[in-house]
């Protein structure tokens, strides 16, 4: 199938799927004439790249892990690749240091806005947060 197909058939923009491909998760097959030829197995690649990049992985992590997902129909109950699981934590923990990091900014918002002055409790912070070095 050609790019408009598989567009149609993953709803994702035959730009995406170019971008896909000069990223190496995908690698159609080329006709003499330039044109990308995909099959099926596409159709499940870009449905994984869709499902990791909701989750939050990039592109690079993506191109890590896709090669160890099993296709459909072809799935084992358990772990069926060692390093899909490890770089799978790898990004869950990536995502879990940047919810730590986001609840932390939330709360010092919260602070400043609670404050009866917020430009005095954003001094206060920036003072306590100043390294001697620069106060």
């Amino acid at each position: 199938m050609r790019i408009g197909e598989l567009a149609r058939r993953t709803g994702v923009t035959p730009r995406a799927l170019r971008y896909y491909e000069e990223q190496g998760l995908l690698t159609p097959e080329r006709r003499p004439s330039g044109y990308r030829e995909y099959g099926e197995r596409d159709v499940d690649a870009v449905h994984g790249i869709r499902t990791l990049l909701a989750a939050g992985l990039n592109s690079a992590a993506i191109a890590e892990i896709l090669p160890g997902l099993p296709l459909p129909g072809r799935r084992r109950p358990g772990p069926t690749c060692p390093e899909l699981l490890e770089g799978l934590a790898r990004e869950r923990a990536r995502i879990t240091r940047q919810m730590d990091e986001l609840a932390a900014a939330r709360a010092l918002l919260d602070e400043i806005m609670g404050a009866d002055a917020p430009s005095e409790a954003i001094r206060r912070r920036g003072a306590s947060n100043a390294s001697p070095s620069r106060a």
